[in-house]
C-alpha cells in the first residue's frame, strides 16, 4: 500500500489484505494489472476495488435468504440424523433376525420379519426422498429470489437499463480486460436536448416516456458486448469494450440518428409530439485512468456538442482543437 501510495483507511486495508491472501483471484489479477499499467490508486479506484471485490452484499433480500438457508440446512440436518437413526435401527433388527435364525427359529417367521423391516426401510426412504425434494425446491426458490433481487439492485426502475452500480462493475471489468489484452475501450454519454423545456411543456409523465424511448433506442443500437446504462437524470451512458474512438463515433451517430427519427405520441390523447434530439460525447479510455477521468472527458465532449448546436456527436479529439483555437 505504501509503495502504491494507497491511503491507510479501513476499506483500503481490507482490499489489500484480501489481495495479499490471493482470494479472490479476480482482485489479485485486477490490482496486478493496475500496478503493471502504473495506474494511480486514487479515491475512485480504491472505492471501486472495495465495492466490486470486497464489500459484502446487504439488504433485506440477502438477510431473508440467509434465514431461509439456515432453515433448509437445519431441516436437512434433521433428515440426515433421522436417516442415520433409522439405518441403525434397521441393522439391529436384521441382526436380531440373524440371531433368531441361528437359534433355530421358524424360517417362515424370519422371512416375514425381514420383509417387514425392508418395507419399513422402503417407506422411510420414500419419505426422506420426498422431504429432500421439498428442500431442493426451496433452495431453487431462494436462488431465484436472490437472482431477481440482484437484478433489481442493478437496474434503473424507470428505463430498465443497468444503473450506476452495474455500470461501475462492468466498467471495472472492461477496464482490466482492456489493459490486459491491449484492446481499446470507449465511452458514450447522451443527453436529451432541451429536456427541461420538453418537461415543462408536456409534463414529467411524457418526459419519463421520452427517457424510456431513448433508453430503448440506445439498447437496440449498441452492440451485444456493450453496456448501455442510466447515468443520472436524463443522461445515459454506454461502455463500448473493444471499440476505439472512431468506432465509438460510428455507434454514437447511429444512436443519434435513430432517436431523431423517432415519432413520439402522447399515450393519453394520441397527440403527436415534437421530435427529440440528443447530443452525444465520445471518449476513449487511457490505460490506468479511473472511470471518473474518462467520464469527465466524455462529459466535456457532450457539452461541446450542445454548445455547437446540439443534435450531434462530438469526440474528445475536438476538445483539443477547441483549446488550440482559443
Amino acid at each position: 500500500m505504501a509503495a502504491q501510495h494507497v491511503p491507510a483507511t479501513p476499506d483500503n486495508f481490507n482490499v489489500w489484505f484480501v489481495y495479499s491472501m490471493g482470494v479472490p483471484s479476480d482482485l489479485q489479477r485486477a490490482i496486478d494489472i493496475l500496478i503493471g499499467n502504473r495506474c494511480k490508486f486514487d479515491a475512485n479506484v480504491n472505492r471501486d476495488l472495495f465495492s466490486t471485490y470486497v464489500a459484502a452484499p446487504d439488504g433485506s433480500a440477502a438477510s431473508l435468504a440467509s434465514q431461509q438457508l439456515h432453515s433448509v440446512m437445519d431441516a436437512a440436518q434433521v433428515f440426515l440424523a433421522t436417516a442415520i437413526a433409522d439405518n441403525h435401527a434397521q441393522m439391529r433388527a436384521i441382526h436380531d433376525v440373524a440371531d433368531q435364525g441361528q437359534a433355530g427359529s421358524d424360517p417362515k417367521l424370519l422371512v416375514q420379519q425381514l420383509m417387514s423391516e425392508l418395507a419399513k426401510a422402503a417407506s422411510r426412504a420414500t419419505k426422506l426422498e420426498a422431504s429432500f425434494a421439498d428442500k431442493t425446491r426451496e433452495l431453487e426458490a431462494i436462488r431465484e429470489n436472490l437472482s431477481k433481487s440482484e437484478e433489481r439492485a442493478r437496474t434503473d426502475t424507470l428505463t430498465g437499463l443497468p444503473n450506476r452500480r452495474a455500470l461501475e462493475e462492468f466498467f471495472r471489468k472492461a477496464q482490466i480486460a482492456a489493459m490486459e489484452q491491449g484492446e481499446p475501450l470507449s465511452l458514450l454519454m447522451l443527453d436529451i436536448d432541451h429536456f427541461k423545456k420538453f418537461n415543462d411543456s408536456f409534463g414529467h409523465g411524457v418526459g419519463d416516456q421520452v427517457l424510456r424511448l431513448m433508453a430503448q433506442v440506445l439498447r437496440d443500437k449498441v452492440r451485444e458486448v456493450d453496456l448501455p446504462a442510466r447515468y443520472g437524470g436524463e443522461e445515459l451512458i454506454a461502455v463500448l469494450p473493444g471499440a476505439d474512438l472512431s468506432a465509438a463515433a460510428v455507434i454514437a451517430e447511429r444512436v443519434r440518428r435513430s432517436i431523431a427519427e423517432c415519432q413520439i405520441t402522447r399515450r393519453s390523447t394520441g397527440e403527436t409530439l415534437p421530435s427529440i434530439t440528443v447530443s452525444i460525447g465520445a471518449a476513449q479510455f487511457q490505460p490506468g485512468e479511473a472511470m471518473g477521468d474518462l467520464v469527465e472527458r466524455c462529459d466535456r465532449a457532450l457539452y461541446l456538442a450542445k454548445r455547437n448546436g446540439r443534435n450531434r456527436v462530438v469526440a474528445e479529439t475536438e476538445l483539443d482543437r477547441e483549446i488550440a483555437a482559443v
